[in-house]
């Protein structure tokens, strides 16, 4: 099981934004994506999520490019970006059994309990807090199974004590196999993580 970029390289209307970046991820292991702003830290992170083509180069989940053999690759991944995603007519339970439904099976009651949420679970999402919604999508997570997280500010609006759970739980997923790719102004002083920083080599 492995997730292996070869020499992505991004544009976004003309201006090149990366070029050459490579990186290779096997179970238990995470990079946190670093560089200033404007780097392209959000556009690699939606590259690897198959939501932006790349200019050049290659992604691939065992072995497979994930932008001409997706079959391997959707389901085994968890994107979130760093605004939220929910409907917010929706509660907090609904928001999360929607995306877990993607993955096919869900513990939704588990992930409420994980994130601090079972008191909220019947409130719309409209009507919460921003660290609240951001509670909910990371909720998501812990509600179905997928090997690899891809994360764009995962902390944000966040208090320390959720920033804790949240890294309690992402040393979990890690320990069981999984992977992760994030971008966060904050170091989480975890000591599997391997840093990529698109700043190197900039002018």
């Amino acid at each position: 099981m492995s997730f292996i970029a070869q020499n992505l390289a991004c544009q976004r209307a003309d201006q090149l934004i990366f070029e050459e970046v490579s990186f290779g991820l096997s179970p238990g292991e995470a990079i946190w994506v670093k560089g200033r702003n404007g780097a392209g830290k959000s556009s690699l992170l939606r590259i690897c999520a198959r939501l932006l083509s790349p200019l050049s180069g290659h992604a691939k989940w065992q072995g497979e490019d994930i932008f001409k053999n997706d079959d391997t690759y959707i389901g085994e991944y968890h994107y979130l970006g760093h605004l939220d995603a929910l409907k917010h007519a929706f509660t907090v339970r609904e928001n999360i059994e929607f995306w877990a439904s993607f993955h096919g099976t869900s513990d939704v009651t588990s992930a409420l309990e994980k994130f601090d949420l079972q008191a909220l679970s019947d409130t719309p999402t409209g009507m919460l807090s921003q660290g609240q919604k951001k509670r909910t999508n990371l909720a998501r997570l812990a509600a179905s199974p997928a090997k690899l997280w891809i994360l764009d500010e995962p902390l944000s609006a966040l208090d320390r004590h959720y920033i804790a759970l949240f890294k309690g739980r992402l040393v979990q997923h890690l320990a069981e196999g999984g992977m992760a790719l994030f971008a966060t102004h904050q170091d989480l002083e975890l000591e599997q993580v391997k840093v990529l920083d698109l700043d190197d080599g900039a002018s």
